[in-house]
């Protein structure tokens, strides 16, 4: 046991990896074996970050729990882990969605073995991120979270899963490649990859010359770097077209995790990286990430708002939501140090939560009748509240918790970002007013067409309710949005010594 506890980050991030590698060794036609023994692993993990947060102090400043072990000393680099509140309420996420979305799977019959072995390894490359703190490490684990969403969406996903996996492959990696140069030029100019370090030291180059070039110039490379390859992952307008496609077209546990954690990678390395590293450059270019958020908000909303298909509706909404989290980053991007930047991050990273948990059970709920019906088309259904009353009020509830109702998770969250960004950003904030006009008008237009009007009666007599097992996955995703909707205190409590730290 104290070998666990003094390295509890580490059997967090390494038991998936564990797990797929001895699930290499159950013969492929045990399928019960295979997704029993994947689920109930992956709850390794969950355990293990609630035990992190029941000791996680909350009044402490800085890292907690660092374990460090030097990796590579020539370039100065080690395997060096620490969770803040912010990290630690993704690893939360993170740990608490990874088995559901795996219980979701139990419909997967087609090379089961390798679906959950990838799934396992998605795991350990979303949680790396969270945990890193040197540099190369994030990277390392930035790179091992996008080679199992492809295979994913390319050997699992729907008709057009080749082109999907293509874009989504070819968009991120090359956002990562910028990363990488970037991370080596600090690491070479300031001789140290350690993240606490480089924050300490690397936004007080300031004048004179980095390898034969002006220290302004050689900053702004890497600050633009690092600001694409994470505005790609969230994605921020104009970045956003791989993803409507890679969630149409990926499985629905993996879209699943692509709406709920992944897109939160982009939205942590603007808080954990770009804001610390850069503040001058994200105080000079604020306004501009205040204006793509914006657009983020808008045309996301009108781009769910014009869709038919079900699935790309959900996933047009996670533009216009996550461009709530970037105006928190801009907030704090503008007017660090101030009271409206600390409530526009903490909104900011409770957004990402409600979000990763309202997108995931809308995400499921779409793959629910889809394995039923075999469409995702709007148009195809009709008065289902009357066949499915069930399903139906648990889609209701959860649309609800996406629009952001008052008493659900949604609600609290933007009121936070739009509370932080009035002060600062007021037409931004008033513009992004539209966006939330038609986050209803897109979350009605779906319930309408899917729930109500008249039955359609193709599907008279041959759509089963949800079932025990579906129940399973969305009721914890249904309790968590109305706890935080009704008392949000225990995880912004978590949150707020963290932001008031940084920002």
């Amino acid at each position: 046991m104290n070998l666990i506890s003094e390295h509890l980050l580490s059997f967090i991030l390494f038991v998936p990896v564990l797990t797929a590698l001895m699930l290499l060794f159950v013969p492929s036609g045990r399928l019960s074996l295979l997704r029993w023994g994947t689920l109930i692993a992956s709850l390794i993990p969950f355990g293990l970050a609630v035990a992190l947060w029941v000791r996680f102090d909350p009044q402490q400043g800085g890292f907690q729990f660092e374990e460090y072990l030097r990796w590579y000393p020539p370039l100065n680099s080690a395997y060096h882990l620490g969770v803040d509140g912010i990290s630690l309420t993704l690893v939360l996420l993170t740990t608490f969605l990874t088995p559901l979305a795996i219980l979701a799977s139990f419909s997967i019959t087609d090379r089961v073995k390798a679906y959950m072995v990838l799934f396992l390894l998605l795991e350990t490359g979303m949680l790396g991120v969270f945990l890193a703190l040197d540099l190369l490490l994030f990277f390392v684990f930035w790179e091992v979270g996008l080679v199992p969403m492809y295979f994913l969406i390319n050997q699992w996903g729907g008709t057009n899963r080749n082109y999907a996996s293509l874009k989504f492959i070819l968009y991120t990696m090359g956002g990562s490649l910028g990363l990488l140069l970037a991370s080596q030029l600090i690491g070479v100019v300031a001789g140290t990859y350690d993240i606490p370090e480089l924050i300490s030291i690397w936004p007080s180059f300031s004048s004179g010359e980095l390898i034969g070039l002006p220290v302004a110039t050689v900053k702004a490379i890497a600050f633009w770097a690092f600001v694409i390859a994470f505005a790609v992952k969230v994605p921020v307008w104009p970045f956003h077209t791989w993803l409507p496609d890679a969630h149409t077209e990926a499985p629905t546990a993996g879209s699943m995790i692509l709406a709920g954690v992944l897109l939160k990678l982009g939205a942590y390395g603007f808080l954990r990286l770009v804001l610390p590293l850069y503040p001058a450059e994200a105080r000079l270019y604020g306004g501009w990430l205040a204006a793509f958020a914006t657009l983020a908000i808008i045309l996301g909303a009108l781009g769910a708002f014009g869709q038919t298909d079900f699935k790309r509706l959900v996933a047009y909404s996670s533009i216009n939501h996550m461009g709530f989290v970037v105006l928190g980053v801009a907030v704090a991007a503008w007017a660090t140090g101030t009271i409206d930047s600390i409530i526009a991050v903490n909104g900011a990273v409770l957004q990402m939560v409600t979000h990763g948990l309202s997108s995931a059970g809308m995400f499921f709920l779409v793959g629910v009748i889809y394995e039923r019906t075999h469409s995702r088309n709007l148009n195809d259904f009709g008065g289902l509240y009357a066949v499915l009353p069930v399903y139906g009020s648990i889609l209701v509830f959860t649309a609800m918790a996406s629009l952001g109702l008052p008493g659900l998770g949604g609600f609290i969250s933007e009121v936070l970002v739009v509370r932080g960004a009035w002060p600062v950003f007021p037409l931004a904030t008033a513009l992004s007013t539209i966006g939330l006009f038609f986050t209803g008008a897109y979350v009605l237009k779906s319930l309408r067409l899917a729930l109500h009007g008249p039955l359609n009666e193709r599907w008279l007599g041959k759509l089963s309710e949800i079932n025990p097992r579906e129940l399973v996955v969305i009721t914890p995703l249904m309790v968590l949005l109305l706890v935080i909707g009704i008392w949000p205190a225990w995880l912004l409590g978590l949150i707020n010594r963290a932001v008031s730290m940084w920002f």
